[in-house]
């Protein structure tokens, strides 16, 4: 049963990551990439500062992050990089905030909606940098290594009610 829970475990996690990271692979390689000169002026109408090397960044943290994330390899710092990247996309263009004018409702609330999106996605970000990528990764594939060089269990085993009740037997009191 354990081994049952492991491996959901593992599908899981997986199939996470690759959701997760589909969007941010997908930006950069399907937008930001091939229309980068466009991309740059967008950038610059939106108020980003230095926007031709803030996309230059942004594509590296896209891709760095991604190609780590995807095959669970530093996931914490791929993750990290994802995260700074979505932090800074959110707060440049999907300024709900500077929507006041009523005429502007609509505007308003798609940009509501698409930061609320980010938000939701920062969190699972959040939780791979909390708590890494699962056993099937790279990650995991690496401390079950560590674990077998050094002696030590990857998990520890549960032990029986039997295995408690000799243990208090042969207990000094």
């Amino acid at each position: 049963m354990e081994s049952l829970a492991s491996g959901v475990h593992g599908f899981v996690t997986l199939l996470a990551r690759l959701m997760l990271v589909a969007i941010f692979m997908l930006s950069a390689l399907g937008n930001k990439i091939p229309q980068f000169s466009e991309t740059v002026d967008y950038m610059a109408s939106e108020g980003v500062p230095q926007p031709r090397l803030a996309l230059f960044g942004a594509i590296a943290l896209l891709l760095l992050g991604g190609l780590s994330v995807i095959p669970g390899a530093w996931t914490r710092i791929g993750a990290s990089f994802l995260f700074v990247f979505l932090v800074a996309a959110t707060f440049f263009f999907h300024d709900f905030w500077s929507y006041g004018d009523p005429a502007q409702a609509q505007q308003r609330q798609v940009q509501l909606i698409h930061f609320m999106k980010n938000v939701a996605i920062g969190g699972g970000l959040l939780m791979l940098v909390g708590f890494g990528a699962g056993p099937w990764s790279v990650d995991g594939w690496i401390a079950v290594k560590e674990a077998e060089a050094t002696g030590a269990t990857v998990r520890p085993k549960r032990s029986s009610s039997k295995e408690k009740d000799k243990a208090k037997d042969t207990s000094i009191e």
